[in-house]
């Protein structure tokens, strides 16, 4: 069982920059690749980035590519997401979740936190 807990959402104008952070119970962490995802209200849950078990490779959706970092602690158990040059439309609710494979679907993810907001100002 692991479980996790986001933080670092809020408020920024559009340009700026935000750290989302996700803390993970349990011994296993290193044993999960950690994902990020996020939900606008009215659209599906999309994945936005994916680190794996070392941290040694990282996955992003396009949208964010150049514009985001996923980043893990493991003697932390703690997983980040780095957010630069934010946009409008990166507007949501951001998730934090672990799996035991590499994976970019939601149904590919065994944990979940309960979200963070970030909202961006235009």
């Amino acid at each position: 069982q692991v479980q996790l807990v986001e933080s670092g959402g809020g408020l920024v104008q559009a340009g700026g920059s935000l750290r989302l952070s996700c803390a993970a119970s349990g011994r296993t962490f290193s044993s999960y690749a950690m994902g990020w995802f996020r939900q606008a209200p009215g659209k599906e849950r999309e994945f936005v980035a994916l680190i794996s078990w070392s941290g040694r490779r990282t996955y992003y959706a396009d949208s964010v590519k150049g514009r985001f970092t996923i980043s893990r602690d493991n003697a932390k158990n703690t997983v980040y997401l780095q957010m630069n040059s934010l946009k409008f439309e990166d507007t949501a609710v951001y998730y934090c979740a672990a799996s035991t494979g590499l994976a970019n679907l939601p149904s590919g993810f065994d944990y979940w936190g309960q979200g963070t907001q970030v909202t961006v100002s235009s």
